[in-house]
């Protein structure tokens, strides 16, 4: 997904939650978007707004989470001069400026009681009061909001009013997070290389190397579609050969060997940190229950390493075994040893 609209995805999952907002979009009610950071909350709140009858009027998004709440209301309904402190002149608050169009309140979770009884009554009568002033005025407008909080809780603790949520809840479109939506890794990871390699100006898009397709398929995804996107454009503008297959990807950007430790102030404490549980605290040895395991996550981790440096050198094993402190007779046997050869030959 990206911005402008555009909907890239093929699972059922995310395809029946932009057929909701499709179905949902002619309707005057107000529309909850509920989903995890990064899945798209903003596209479905634009097509809610495109698809309806309010297209050619102002689309107006504010995201609760971004002013402090002394400042929140004022934003919502407006001033007028000398209301407050620095309120040299009125101003329209976003109600007025979203008239006859929709209202787009992301972070909805965040807003403060007084803001959210002051929003319960826009949304009831249709009209909204200045600060400052005592004279209210109608307003026309479509209330979208999004949220990645569990408002239902929160209104059981008494931190959200359960009226409100009530008026805003007509219909709630809940988005599907990245690690559910079969197939859609793969496409979207395609087509955001693509545009990137296009950008960068590369006559052909040569595709992902197995070991980076594979990589991508079983990261969680924690950032969704805007994590995966930052990750694919950035393992593209870093390849420096258009014509082979992206070898590479790095998911953390801060992932560094020099970047700070942080409670690692001394020596000492970072001996004692370091140090096998049982030299801490007196033990005489290994907990022999938990060796296997041990082995296995070994043997992952080493496995993951060669296959990173593998693809960082194009399987140029030199280069790679000097990359990583071996010998070519040791990465050899290493290579041997996971069978990443067969594996490389199989895919």
């Amino acid at each position: 997904m990206e911005r402008g609209n555009q909907f890239v995805g093929q699972s059922s999952a995310f395809l029946d939650a932009v057929e909701r907002a499709s179905r949902a979009a002619p309707m005057r009610r107000p529309v909850l978007v509920v989903g995890e950071r990064g899945t798209g909350k903003e596209l479905i709140a634009e097509r809610l707004h495109r698809l309806s009858d309010r297209w050619e009027h102002p689309l107006v998004t504010m995201n609760c989470a971004a002013l402090p709440e002394t400042l929140i209301e004022a934003e919502l309904f407006g001033h007028e001069a000398g209301a407050f402190t620095g309120a040299a002149r009125a101003r329209a608050g976003r109600f007025e400026e979203a008239d006859r169009g929709t209202l787009f309140l992301d972070e909805l979770g965040t807003l403060s009681m007084a803001a959210q009884e002051r929003l319960l009554r826009a949304v009831e009568y249709g009209e909204v009061t200045r600060i400052g002033s005592s004279r209210p005025m109608r307003v026309d407008v479509r209330i979208v909001a999004a949220t990645n909080e569990d408002l239902p809780r929160l209104a059981e603790e008494g931190r959200f009013r359960a009226d409100l949520l009530d008026r805003l809840s007509f219909e709630v479109i809940t988005l599907p997070p990245l690690r559910v939506r079969e197939g859609d890794i793969e496409v979207l990871a395609d087509h955001f290389a693509r545009r990137m390699a296009a950008e960068l100006g590369w006559r052909d898009w040569p595709g992902f190397a197995p070991h980076v397709a594979r990589a991508l398929e079983e990261h969680p995804w924690p950032g969704n579609v805007r994590e995966l996107r930052n990750v694919i454009e950035r393992a593209v503008y870093r390849w420096d050969d258009a014509s082979e297959p992206i070898g590479h990807v790095v998911f953390d950007p801060f992932d560094s060997p020099w970047k700070p430790a942080p409670g690692a102030k001394t020596m000492g404490r970072v001996a004692e940190v370091g140090a096998p549980a049982g030299a801490r605290k007196g033990g005489h040895g290994p907990d022999l229950d938990v060796i296997a395991d041990l082995r296995e996550a070994v043997e992952a981790h080493e496995r993951a390493i060669l296959e990173h440096h593998l693809g960082r050198h194009r399987w140029n094993q030199r280069q790679t075994a000097k990359a990583l402190g071996l010998s070519y007779d040791q990465l050899r046997h290493c290579i041997r040893k996971h069978k990443l050869a067969e594996a490389a030959a199989a895919e």
